[in-house]
């Protein structure tokens, strides 16, 4: 293919070649996928109607739980399809929207587990300050703004990406439509300005994870200048989890993007990509809230209902 205009269609990366392995792996994305749906939309719901819940960390959690369930159901139901029905086209400008969306909720959602992580600080280090720093149309901003901001770095990177020139076929080496690999089909030396951009998004999530590391710092300070051996519990229970998910979402996102060829391989580039674009959705509602005393309250005189 001399250039991207020749391309229709891209071919993702099919599971496994038996029939058995396909429905396995069908399977087991259907009920990740289907405890994500559940988690997360109890948690939207409970808050929802629960004005005891309408504080800004809640507020912050079901922005979160929205963005959880847009960035998984972008990316698992065509796999899921890909596995059932052996087809394993994808339009190219379904990929451009698979990928813009994709990059859109995860971006959003890294900015808003920033702005999480200052919400606890600002609750356990500045509790006088808490009404006054974070009011209704404080939160509702600092929302807006994770939103807007990855919409905009989402809608640069998709036009940036699919800009270049294609020249080396249509075959995707992941289930979804993901930068690396697409630049991997990209003509020689032409994919130097996204790997540009990309080093740039790596800088800015280095900066937010700093952030997040100086805030939870400032936040067992304090914590552990509390003489309740239970208010330790609390905190910790509450601060460990965050940092382990956000590690473990920058870590795996910034290898997959930015990790040399000489190591990349199908079942790593595999593994990596399940690591960021899966386990976080499926695991943020029991890790963010279901640790939550009061959350798990309203969860369940809501399905005791």
């Amino acid at each position: 293919m001399s250039n991207s205009s020749s391309i229709t269609q891209f071919l993702l990366l099919a599971f496994a070649d038996t029939r058995e392995l396909q429905l396995l792996h069908f399977g087991l994305f259907l009920g990740i996928y289907l405890a994500a749906l559940l988690g997360n939309a109890l948690i939207i719901t409970a808050i929802a109607c629960d004005h005891r819940l309408h504080t800004p960390m809640y507020f912050f959690l079901l922005n979160l739980s929205v963005l959880d369930l847009g960035s998984i159901s972008t990316t698992i139901p065509k796999s899921l399809a890909v596995s059932l029905w052996e087809s394993r086209a994808i339009s190219y400008w379904g990929c451009v929207a698979q990928l813009l969306f994709f990059f859109f909720f995860i971006t959003a959602e890294y900015f808003l587990l920033t702005v999480m992580a200052y919400d606890r600080y600002v609750a356990i280090c500045q509790p006088l300050h808490y009404g006054t720093l974070l009011g209704s149309r404080a939160c509702v901003h600092m929302a807006a703004a994770a939103w807007g901001s990855g919409f905009l770095y989402a809608l640069l990177h998709t036009a940036n990406t699919f800009s270049l020139p294609l020249c080396q076929g249509n075959v995707l080496d992941q289930f979804f439509c993901e930068i690396p690999q697409i630049l991997k089909l990209s003509c020689s030396q032409s994919y130097l300005r996204e790997v540009g951009l990309l080093v740039v998004s790596v800088c800015l999530s280095f900066g937010c994870f700093v952030f997040i590391v100086v805030s939870y710092v400032q936040i067992f300070r304090a914590v552990l200048r509390i003489p309740s051996e239970q208010g330790w519990h609390k905190a910790f229970s509450t601060c460990l989890p965050h940092l382990a998910v956000v590690s473990l979402f920058l870590s795996t996102a910034v290898f997959a993007h930015l990790k040399p060829p000489s190591i990349s391989s199908q079942v790593l580039d595999l593994v990596v990509a399940v690591l960021y674009s899966v386990v976080p959705p499926a695991v943020n509602p029991l890790i963010y809230s279901m640790r939550n005393k009061e959350l798990k309250g309203a969860v369940w005189k809501l399905m005791t209902r």
